[in-house]
């Protein structure tokens, strides 16, 4: 009986072969390479324009520097004349405050407000060395002010004579704060290796990105839902392909991503008109609002939603086109629809486990206000629908939902993608245009 030319011989599907070439192993086939590309081909004429699109998006919104001329707040931190300085508290010592009233968790007893005066030796300014008296407010020594605590202290020259005052600011945390930082990189890089560098490193830019270019547009009064939208797509673009590499797979995750922020933007913009959110809901605002005409905080509260998604949705679509592909590797013939159902399974169970993460995130964030809400006995409906925590739910519901839709695109996308770039046995069966493979039914075994 004939015998077809090796050359020419895909290997049997349920052989033997190998699932990737080793590296410096022999080059794929001319029918792998042909899928491969021809999948590649696809990806990049859907990618490259959205890329390009969102690149000209970026130069369109960069800040020029002719927003507000001087951004500096009426608060302790720009004080006129005022500069802040570093000191070590040396002692402290604790009295009872002149006329004050103990208040409900607040130091102090029998009737009396407790305060604290301490000594602190400055570390900066034009006076470092030198030790300075400091009274704090009563709410301060609830930290536990102890001494070798560090303080930034706002330091004023007041009067004709030029008198030094000095009033607290806030508390050094530099070091334990670095400290954490470094035991995050330390296990990040530990476990996940060059690919958690890589995330970390893809981190640095997410937040580089936000305070070189969303920051300043918004503050120079440009679209925030533009600037939202095109700054999380830029950072997505970046970050995923510098920390899981140029793929079929993170390409597909991006694609996934970009489609959740369309309907999280989308969901967003309604939501904000609809549930009248005006972004009025504590003093920061207040201050923003008086610091800069420019802005507009119901606009914030959407630019908002939208960069809080960025992370989650991030997770699950790459998870989601991992799960593709281990399960396509694992049975290169299943069918697209088998493979669909198999891979939405374990996107089920990530999407009942990742709503509860962004909720019970969002739930530690508004503590204090839940609190709050519970102090006034108001109906749990009412509470829900006021304004201090009603921009909290719908930012939780708005990216709820575009995370959930995310994850079914994301899966079919990669169940196309995969079928088409598949591993080099299913690749093996699709010949290249123009050649012929040899059929093999009734060769000599």
């Amino acid at each position: 009986m004939s015998t077809a030319s090796s050359e020419h011989q895909p290997p049997h599907p349920h052989g033997h072969g190998h699932h990737h070439a080793p590296l410096g192993g022999p080059p794929p086939s001319p029918a792998v390479a042909w899928i491969r590309r021809r999948a590649a081909l696809l990806l990049a004429a859907v990618v490259v324009p959205l890329a390009v699109a969102t690149a000209i998006g970026v130069v369109l919104l960069w800040p020029d520097g002719k927003g507000p001329q001087d951004r500096r707040l009426d608060t302790t931190y720009s004080a006129p004349g005022g500069t802040i300085v570093e000191g070590t508290v040396a002692a402290l010592r604790t009295f009872d405050c002149p006329g004050g009233e103990v208040a409900p968790g607040l130091p102090g007893k029998e009737g009396t407000l407790r305060c604290v005066s301490v000594r602190v030796g400055l570390d900066t300014g034009p006076k470092a060395g030198s030790e300075v008296k400091v009274d704090l407010p009563p709410e301060v020594d609830r930290a536990g002010i102890a001494a070798g605590d560090r303080m930034r202290l706002l330091h004023v020259a007041v009067g004709p004579e030029k008198t030094d005052y000095y009033a607290f600011v806030d508390f050094v945390r530099g070091t334990p704060m670095a400290a954490l930082a470094i035991a995050y990189a330390v296990v990040v890089v530990a476990v996940a290796r060059l690919r958690g560098l890589r995330a970390l490193l893809g981190l640095g830019f997410a937040y580089l990105m936000l305070a070189s270019f969303m920051l300043p547009a918004l503050l120079e009064g440009k679209s925030p839902l533009l600037v939202g939208f095109v700054g999380s797509s830029a950072i997505m673009f970046i970050v995923l392909y510098f920390a899981h590499g140029l793929s079929a797979r993170t390409t597909t995750a991006l694609l996934g991503t970009l489609f959740g922020l369309c309907v999280t933007a989308a969901l967003g913009w309604w939501a904000t008109d609809a549930a009248r959110l005006t972004g009025l809901d504590g003093d920061d605002s207040f201050i923003l609002l008086a610091s800069t005409r420019t802005l507009d905080l119901s606009d914030m509260v959407l630019c908002g939603i939208i960069v809080a998604g960025l992370g989650v949705l991030n997770d699950v679509t790459i998870t989601q086109a991992s799960a593709v592909w281990e399960l396509y590797e694992l049975s290169p013939s299943m069918p697209a629809r088998r493979l669909f159902m198999g891979a939405m399974r374990i996107g089920r169970d990530h999407i009942a486990s990742t709503v509860y993460t962004i909720a019970f995130a969002y739930a530690g964030a508004a503590l204090p206000i839940l609190l709050l809400v519970t102090l006034y006995e108001r109906p749990f409906l009412t509470a829900l629908t006021g304004g201090e925590l009603a921009e909290e739910v719908v930012r939780t519901l708005v990216g709820s939902i575009g995370l959930v839709l995310a994850i079914p695109i994301t899966t079919a996308v990669a169940v196309v993608v995969a079928k088409a770039a598949g591993t080099a046995q299913a690749a093996n069966l699709a010949p290249p245009p123009g050649r012929r493979i040899a059929r093999h039914a009734g060769h000599t075994r």
